[in-house]
């Protein structure tokens, strides 16, 4: 289940929530019971996996074409 970071608006906390992703646009209460909270835009860290094409010319240097040697 995906887990969402919120800030309290009225006391400043920020605090997270693992919902569903049909449920993270709903309102959240904070911890201290307050209602005015906005949900936070969140990073996501990706870790191995798929990484970025290679060219397959060329053959190094500085821009990757075997000019420069």
């Amino acid at each position: 289940m995906p887990r969402y970071d919120y800030r309290c608006r009225s006391c400043g906390s920020t605090f997270e929530l693992n919902r569903s992703m049909a449920e993270a646009n709903a309102p959240a209460t904070c911890p201290s019971g307050h209602d005015d909270t906005v949900k936070l835009l969140s990073t996501v860290a990706v870790t191995g996996g798929a990484a970025a094409p290679r060219s397959s010319g060329g053959g190094g240097g500085c821009c990757g074409g075997g000019c420069c040697g």
